[in-house]
């Protein structure tokens, strides 16, 4: 599933890889095909390697096949990723996927039991589990595209976000060391500001949090947000704009990095 084709698309690559992402940048060899969702891939759709990856014309059809197969379960299994790395020709002209990595959409695990009843999460990350009830990939490509940079972590506690609700936020994202500093984005009018902002006070007091954190704030009681985050004398900094609360968080993590490796402790 791509954001940027508003459904799924087929990506594939003339050059092998490890890194499916390196591949795409060093050579630019990647191509890609969307597939319209209602309507499905079918034969002619799906023997587009043909002319856009080199495949040698006797096993295109046998290529086309193997990616209507694969569409299919990626379809009827909420499947957000499917990556055969690599798919080969053995010495008889058979085509064969010889390794795959498939992700889930972890939103669709109520109707897809038996798939998510396979999870073993001895094999998983606490944090990683902690946080899937929070993450957002919205604010990511949001915070991608403004920061230039990527999180460490991203999470969205929700526009009722109760006091307890921020502050196991906060818990779990300053759980990681290597966090120097946090962006809280406000935004909409599910909620005014000004309540939300004094939960944000109050969870970040309560933990006895260190490390800068920049709250950037729109619509509704915005000043009313502001006096609560200012006058506090917690290192919480309001901002307006949200590309500016991006650079703001980063310089922040950039001095908090320099400053632990020269082992010093610098107050902001």
């Amino acid at each position: 599933m791509e954001r940027s084709f508003q459904g799924p698309v087929l990506t594939g690559s003339s050059q092998g890889g490890v890194n499916t992402d390196d591949v795409a940048t060093e050579t630019k060899a990647t191509v890609e095909e969307p597939i319209d969702n209602l309507e499905g891939i079918k034969k002619e759709r799906a023997v587009w390697p043909k002319q856009k990856m080199g495949f040698p014309p006797n096993i295109v059809n046998s290529v086309a096949e193997n990616v209507i197969k694969l569409y299919n379960p990626f379809r009827k299994y909420d499947a957000t990723t499917e990556e055969i790395n690599p798919m080969v020709e053995d010495s008889d002209g058979v085509v064969l996927c010889m390794d795959a990595k498939i992700n889930f959409d972890s939103n669709s695990a109520y109707l897809q039991t038996k798939i998510f009843d396979l999870l073993n999460e001895t094999q998983e990350n606490q944090r990683d589990r902690d946080s899937l009830r929070w993450i957002s990939t919205t604010l990511a490509q949001g915070w991608n595209k403004t920061s230039w940079r990527t999180p460490e972590n991203l999470l969205d506690v929700g526009g009722d976000a109760t006091v307890h609700q921020v502050t196991e936020a906060f818990e779990l994202i300053t759980s990681d060391k290597q966090v120097l500093a946090i962006l809280v984005s406000i935004f909409g009018g599910i909620i005014r500001h000004d309540v939300i902002a004094q939960r944000i006070v109050i969870a970040v007091h309560d933990l006895e949090i260190k490390i800068s954190i920049v709250v950037q704030l729109q619509c509704r009681r915005v000043d009313d947000a502001k006096a609560l985050i200012t006058d506090n004398g917690l290192k919480i900094l309001a901002c307006d704009d949200l590309d500016e609360a991006a650079k703001m968080v980063v310089k922040f993590s950039e001095i908090g990095t320099l400053t632990k490796q020269a082992q010093e402790d610098v107050k902001f």
